[in-house]
């Protein structure tokens, strides 16, 4: 089967749009492929795969989509129905890159379906909200917003330069798309500044062994791109140095986990060793943001934009609750690392997060509430987060992991 460019609008109201686009594609020696994902009225295009294709794809038939009286619910509908088209024809081989068109509700019915293809296929939307906060759209993928600038409603001075240039692009991605040679185990960890010195000297030692390191910063998109890689299978074992997001996600900080994190990596199965590294500190913006009450707890002005505030006993508690509840679920080996010296480098004796009683609550509940078996374990080490010995314990449980014979990983 030939791959083509997948290029969607809803073709009731972009359809001469998506012509424009496809067009451009071809002149521009491109194979592609239209789809139409309208609801509404009847489509202004015949495309290469209607409306009544797409919506056939969904759990509940065609009809649940196309029979929908109330817009936003039709157009989630269609959403679902895309998500597994594009999913089925990708792993059919026929999809070598999308290009998608949209106001605000078409570049949310788009967008879930380029989140659920893998990493590295090459996917750009040209929407009129591709600037201000994209999360939603684009959440831990590696999709291309293009500015609009005016609407997507006809063909004019402004859209057609635009819309040229964005056919041109996809068609550049899918042309000179970089086949990336895997000869290296890709290992992927988790930092912040404050766990930098451990996360260098793990990745040092990792490279100078042959490895191919990936580094995410942990600020909730972060984690989750982490776990979109393993998902996709660009990741062979992750090394989870840095799960501070988990402190976001129970307080209410700006960097949270959300509530699918480890989710990807249990599910793989994956060598995974993973540690508590800034679970001290909860992530808010500039110190005048924080909220009304937390205002008097212990505060610090990480800069400008960020402050951290360190968390409470009962705090860290419920954090290693949320922490145990997803591992107890795990079936593959995985290797949990416990510093009791400190967890960052601010939670050392003389620094402002230094709160013994607060690591001892996350440690005792950690060891009472996660279920240890032969390939779920738990080891408290009597070393701060950032010494050397404990980036060498890293090194050593994730070796230990990767040479462990298939039959006692297979074991829970």
């Amino acid at each position: 089967m030939t791959a083509c460019i997948y290029a969607i609008a809803t073709c009731d109201t972009k359809g001469r749009e998506l012509a424009f686009v496809a067009e451009a594609i071809r002149r521009a020696g491109g194979q592609v492929k239209t789809v139409d994902v309208g609801t509404q009225a009847d489509p202004t295009v015949a495309a290469d795969l209607p409306r009544e294709v797409v919506a056939a794809c969904h759990t509940l038939g065609s009809e649940h989509v196309l029979r929908q009286h109330d817009r936003g619910t039709a157009v989630t509908a269609m959403s679902e129905a895309l998500v597994a088209l594009l999913s089925r024809h990708h792993a059919q081989g026929a999809v070598a890159g999308v290009i998608g068109l949209g106001g605000t509700g078409g570049t949310a019915l788009i967008a879930p379906a380029m989140r659920a293809l893998p990493i590295g296929l090459p996917k750009l939307l040209v929407s009129t909200v591709a600037s201000g906060n994209t999360s939603p759209y684009i959440g831990s993928c590696d999709i291309t917003l293009m500015p609009s600038v005016v609407d997507v409603s006809g063909i004019n001075r402004v859209s057609q330069q635009v819309l040229a240039n964005a056919a041109h692009a996809i068609v550049g991605m899918v042309a000179h798309r970089r086949q990336i040679a895997n000869e290296k185990p890709a290992v992927a960890m988790t930092m912040f500044g404050v766990t930098t010195p451990c996360v260098t000297a793990v990745r040092q030692r990792l490279e100078a062994d042959g490895n191919d390191v990936l580094v995410f910063h942990a600020t909730g998109t972060g984690g989750q791109a982490l776990e979109k890689l393993v998902e996709s299978g660009l990741v062979n074992s992750v090394i989870d140095v840095t799960t501070t997001e988990v402190a976001d996600e129970i307080v209410g900080g700006i960097f949270p986990a959300g509530p699918a994190r480890f989710d990807a990596i249990l599910a793989t199965g994956v060598p995974y060793v993973l540690s508590l590294g800034a679970v001290d500190m909860v992530n808010f913006g500039a110190l005048q943001t924080v909220p009304a009450e937390f205002r008097n707890r212990t505060l610090q002005v990480h800069n400008a934009q960020i402050t951290l505030m360190r968390t409470t006993a009962e705090e860290n508690r419920q954090i290693a609750r949320w922490i145990a509840h997803k591992l107890n679920r795990s079936t593959a080996p995985l290797i949990l690392l416990i510093p009791e010296g400190g967890v960052s480098a601010l939670d050392a004796p003389g620094q402002p997060f230094w709160d013994p009683q607060a690591d001892a609550a996350l440690f005792a509940e950690l060891e009472a509430t996660i279920q240890v078996t032969a390939a779920r374990q738990l080891r408290r080490l009597p070393m701060h987060i950032n010494d050397p010995a404990f980036a060498n314990a890293l090194v050593t449980a994730y070796q230990e992991l990767c040479t462990r014979p298939l039959q006692s990983q297979l074991s829970d």
